[in-house]
């Protein structure tokens, strides 16, 4: 399973229900990434799409406590472990962890990639990713060249699980 994320410096990814910011190229990565595959992500960061619907051309899984909540277009799941049963259904590869917080913290122990825009620069923000950088359990597996968008540098960076060979 994978994760798709943009963090701040300090491992920030939103503010008051908000992305911390809007990079056009960070938006096409994350449009070619999971075009035609599996999105997983809770109800607030559903809030936060166009009128508030499930993502066009792709599976949509949303993760939420609420029984009562039903959104056409898009499988409920209640818990974690439901949430890691109808992700199964899909190969690992084309399953995307895409927020907000909780979701991520909950979802991390179950993803092997992550691909990560890494921003440098500091945002207001109340709401983290977990830093991969001082996590051992995680390797950068491939880095891009830093590119701008008017003054904010950024870079994508993919994370690997880190593998112990028995």
């Amino acid at each position: 399973m994978n994760a798709i994320v943009a963090v701040d410096r300090n491992w920030a990814i939103g503010c008051r229900g908000q992305l911390l910011v809007s990079i056009p190229n960070d938006h096409k990565m994350f449009r070619q990434e999971t075009l035609g595959k599996v999105i997983l992500y809770g109800r607030k960061t559903l809030l936060t799409f166009p009128m508030g619907k499930p993502l066009d051309k792709r599976t949509n899984i949303v993760l939420s406590r609420d029984l009562s909540l039903s959104v056409p277009g898009a499988t409920l799941v209640h818990s974690v472990e439901e949430a890691v049963e109808e992700a199964a259904k899909y190969r690992p590869e084309d399953v995307y962890v895409i927020g907000g917080e909780s979701v991520y913290r909950q979802m991390l122990p179950y993803v092997d990639t992550v691909h990560v825009t890494k921003i440098d620069y500091g945002y207001e923000a109340d709401a983290f990713f977990p830093n991969l950088d001082r996590d051992p359990g995680w390797d950068i597996t491939a880095e891009g060249e830093e590119e701008t968008y008017f003054d904010v540098p950024y870079t994508f960076v993919k994370y690997e699980r880190v593998r112990h060979n028995p």
